[in-house]
C-alpha cells in the first residue's frame, strides 16, 4: 500500500514524462514545407525510386568513406555521390 505523498510524487513524476514526450514530437513542429519535402522522399523510398539509408550507408561502406555511421541520409546520399 502506498502512502499519500507517495501517490502525489508518482502522479506528478507521470505529468513530467507526458509533458516531456509531448515536447519531443518535432515532426508536429515542423514547417509544413519541411514535412511534404519528408512525406514525398518517403514516398520515393516506398516506390523504389529512392535508396534508403541503409542502402546509402552499404554503399558508403563499399566504397570505404570515412565518418559513414555518423552521417544522416542526406550526408550518405552526397558522399555515395562523390566517392562513385
Amino acid at each position: 500500500m502506498s502512502t499519500k505523498p507517495q501517490r502525489v510524487a508518482a502522479k506528478r513524476n507521470v505529468k513530467k514524462a507526458q509533458a516531456a514526450a509531448k515536447e519531443q514530437q518535432t515532426l508536429k513542429h515542423l514547417p509544413a514545407r519541411t514535412r511534404t519535402a519528408l512525406g514525398k522522399e518517403a514516398a520515393a523510398v516506398r516506390r523504389g525510386d529512392a535508396p534508403t539509408r541503409k542502402e546509402l550507408y552499404d554503399e558508403a561502406r563499399r566504397l570505404e568513406i570515412p565518418g559513414r555511421s555518423r552521417m544522416g541520409k542526406a550526408d550518405l546520399k552526397r558522399a555515395v555521390a562523390k566517392g562513385s
